[in-house]
């Protein structure tokens, strides 16, 4: 049996359950995914399985750290917010010093993964997720509401980490993918929190909606940025990533998320709020699937490229050199 400072005991049988709730499993997967689609979509058609493999598990790692982290640092606040005092840590099932641990190993684990078994250039940009992650966005929150964007920073990152992982280098379709990931974000975390904003201010955490003047502004940055969606959408198919048919339909679900947040805009409710929410669960997941399916063989020619190496300067590779 394993008790924490509350001197509740949990059974072995219950940590995998704890486990997954301590890491958010399902939030460290969607960074799994869009770290595979960075990978995919710069493999040029000619994709290592096992490269894709060791990439996936240790940015996974990395993910699943840095959320254990945040848990361990906002375990007080946490308490305060209904819609988290169930976790392991502020629920007193897990000790902090339990979550450290586990949250410690995940991180060291994973970087060294992807130091070793991927390159480098991948590692340094996981670790710089998890500094930004808990040296920034998290002691940031009780602070200034520009955690959110610090936090949309470090989720536009896992993309790119899949684009280095295969290039050793940075193209403008990397940078493409990551403010696509950052500007998504903004509006499915806004509608988020401006559900949650009497809980946010309970717990001290200074998001858009709890400050004075807030929640207009969040459904107005909301209805912005869910517009930026679409040319920013389409310039995956501009940069000669994908097709006709992605470029179509990310028209056609920037134009339905547009939608949602122009009701929200008008409506200012709890049910345009979440409906806006709601779609974005579904808007960013069906555009990766039809970004894949519709990618297109980019050569090195088409590529502006961002060497890594510290001597490196941006060139813009042309067939006609």
């Amino acid at each position: 049996m394993l008790a924490d400072s509350h001197k509740q005991k949990i059974t072995i049988a219950e940590l995998p359950r704890l486990y997954a709730k301590l890491t958010k499993l399902r939030l460290s997967l969607m960074v799994v995914i869009t770290t595979a689609v960075g990978f995919i979509m710069a493999s040029l058609g000619n994709i290592d399985w096992a490269l894709l493999l060791w990439t996936i598990l240790g940015t996974m790692a990395c993910a699943l750290s840095a959320n254990a982290l945040n848990q361990v640092f906002e375990t007080r606040r946490d308490k305060l917010m209904a819609r988290t005092q169930n976790r392991p840590t502020p629920s007193g099932r897990m000790s902090r010093a339990h979550a450290f641990v586990v949250a410690v190993l995940l991180g060291y684990g994973g970087l060294l993964l992807l130091a070793m078994a991927v390159n480098l250039y991948a590692a340094g940009l996981a670790l710089l997720t998890l500094l930004l992650y808990i040296l920034a966005y998290t002691p940031l929150k009780p602070i200034s509401t520009l955690n959110t964007i610090v936090g949309a920073v470090v989720g536009g990152i896992p993309p790119m980490i899949g684009w280095v992982a295969v290039r050793e280098q940075i193209e403008i379709q990397a940078w493409i993918l990551g403010a696509l990931l950052f500007v998504w974000q903004l509006p499915h975390f806004l509608s988020l929190a401006w559900l949650y904003r009497d809980q946010y201010a309970d717990a001290g955490f200074q998001m858009l909606p709890v400050v004075r003047g807030g929640p207009n502004l969040t459904v107005e940055v909301t209805l912005l940025t869910t517009i930026l969606l679409i040319p920013l959408g389409l310039s995956a198919s501009l940069s000669g990533m994908t097709g006709i048919f992605y470029a179509i339909c990310s028209i056609v679900l920037g134009i339905a998320f547009g939608w949602y947040a122009l009701r929200f805009f008008i409506q200012r409710d709890r049910q345009t709020a979440r409906r806006t929410f709601l779609f974005s669960l579904l808007y960013l997941p069906v555009l990766l699937i039809v970004m894949i399916a519709n990618r297109t063989e980019v050569t090195d020619q088409d590529l502006i490229t961002v060497d890594l190496n510290p001597d490196a300067s941006i060139q813009l590779n042309n067939s006609n050199e």
